[in-house]
């Protein structure tokens, strides 16, 4: 992303978390600050609480219901993230229980 995004471009990504540690995401939220500043715009397809954490991001949820604008505390990857740091020991007792 440091040599082929340049100012005033529309990028559209997906899932560009996929490969990345956590660091990596926050290059990434970095860098595309940084071109957001020079004038570019990003689509971004994310399952990231951290991507989607981006300062002033619209989100949209896409579901059966259609495509809803959805504030960052309502969407579920950041009600699952957070339950799961809230408590980790209930919860994965809850997911591997038989």
């Amino acid at each position: 992303m440091t040599h082929r995004f340049g100012p005033n471009g529309l990028y559209i990504l997906d899932e560009p978390e996929a490969a990345l540690s956590l660091r990596g995401v926050l290059a990434l939220i970095r860098r595309m600050h940084d071109l957001v500043a020079q004038g570019s715009q990003f689509i971004v397809s994310t399952h990231s609480p951290v991507l989607l954490g981006y300062p002033g991001a619209k989100i949209y949820v896409l579901s059966g219901d259609g495509i809803v604008e959805t504030p960052y505390e309502e969407t579920d990857v950041v009600e699952l993230t957070r339950s799961f740091l809230d408590d980790r020991e209930r919860f994965l007792h809850h997911l591997l229980a038989d």
